[in-house]
């Protein structure tokens, strides 16, 4: 099991670029990223789902592999909506509130996702209103440095967290991804900072498994352009850091634990759980928590360990400093962590059941390191 560290993570490479614009950050900066403010053009690169174990063992000889600097890790929970949050904002979870994948919004009574900004259950009452601010709770650090621009899919900049963004590129293809890239480098002589996310990688692995063929061979596609396309802005005093959210862990249908084949825990629970595969927020009725917490220690003790909530807070796995007051509500009573590589979930009427091959959200060392990468010049 391995722990976020708050002083060695995801949020810590976006706290480096803060201080390297003069923005004081909350978290402590890498002594690695020192004289970052001598570049005049900052690129942030999140490759989702490239584990540091990943790397490790297919990234020998590679272009990547030259610069590589160190492991880090991502933030708990080690998943898109949370880590690429924190890289985001440049504050953990336990600032910016973004939880996982499915979180209950209290003040608007339903159960959200953020990442796509839909309901779980479809035509909930409410969600027409819903802002942004209501559910991402730190503003992006794009929003503290002029110039700076922010490029993902399109899949992701029509989402309605994103459609309205004005510093927000686009692109259907990696390599229109650095052809944005490039063009954002060369928009303007001022000092700018460039936020690029490239999902593939990530897509690829939960299909086919991290240790598949086809997810290899889009590494190395993705190494060789990375290498071409710093060849191409080597006149522009620009410098590339490049991480991600989280990594992967494979698993297999065998490991997947369904709610439905335990009716005691659903009678207990006052709500649909939350979370994700890796990692689930439980919210049970107040009158069945030592029961539940029974059932959860004998029954499941062989696939998750079972934590309360606040004492999730109290031992940082969420993040240092304050709290958001809104961070207690969305995350339930108790939280189940899985172990190995089980799954735990729960399917609505209308949900499609699917098994993905390659999984994260958990505490393995597979799921939680991932590199640091620093392309000087």
């Amino acid at each position: 099991m391995v722990l976020p560290d708050y002083k060695n993570s995801i949020v810590n490479v976006s706290s480096s670029i803060l201080k390297s614009f003069d923005v004081k950050p909350l978290y402590t900066p890498l002594k690695e990223l020192k004289n970052l403010n001598k570049y005049e053009n900052v690129i942030l690169l999140i490759i989702d789902g490239l584990g540091y174990e990943y790397f490790k063992r297919y990234g020998k000889n590679s272009f990547l592999q030259k610069h590589f600097v160190k492991p880090i890790t991502s933030v708990f929970p080690s998943t898109t909506s949370a880590a690429t949050t924190a890289l985001e904002t440049g504050v953990a979870p336990q600032q910016h509130g973004v939880t996982g994948w499915f979180m209950f919004l209290k003040e608007q009574g339903i159960i959200f996702a953020p990442w796509s900004f839909q309901p779980r259950i479809p035509n909930n009452a409410g969600v027409k209103n819903i802002k942004r601010s209501d559910v991402f709770l730190e503003r992006r650090i794009t929003d503290k440095i002029n110039p700076s621009f922010l490029i993902y899919g399109k899949d992701m900049s029509e989402r309605k967290i994103n459609k309205d963004y004005n510093k927000l590129k686009d692109y259907t293809s990696l390599d229109e991804m650095f052809s944005q890239i490039k063009e954002s480098v060369n928009s303007s002589n001022k000092r700018k900072l460039i936020i690029s996310h490239w999902g593939g990688f990530d897509g690829v692995s939960h299909e086919n498994g991290c240790k598949s063929l086809k997810t290899k061979k889009h590494f190395m596609e993705l190494d060789k352009k990375i290498c071409a396309f710093i060849n191409s802005i080597k006149e522009t005093n620009t410098t590339l850091i490049i991480t991600s959210d989280h990594g992967q862990i494979d698993t297999t249908k065998s490991k997947a634990i369904e709610l439905d084949d335990h009716p005691k825990l659903k009678e207990m629970l006052a709500m649909p759980l939350c979370g994700e595969h890796r990692f689930t927020y439980c919210y049970v009725k107040p009158n069945k928590r030592k029961q539940f917490e029974n059932y959860v220690k004998t029954k499941l003790k062989f696939c998750c360990d079972i934590y309360k909530s606040s004492e999730l807070i109290k031992n940082n796995y969420f993040g240092l400093f304050k709290p958001n007051k809104k961070l207690k509500s969305r995350i339930g009573d108790y939280v189940l962590i899985m172990k190995d590589n089980y799954t735990f979930k729960d399917w609505l009427p209308h949900e499609n059941k699917f098994y993905l091959l390659g999984i994260h959200g958990g505490l393995s060392k597979e799921e939680m390191l991932v590199p640091l990468i620093w392309i000087k010049s």
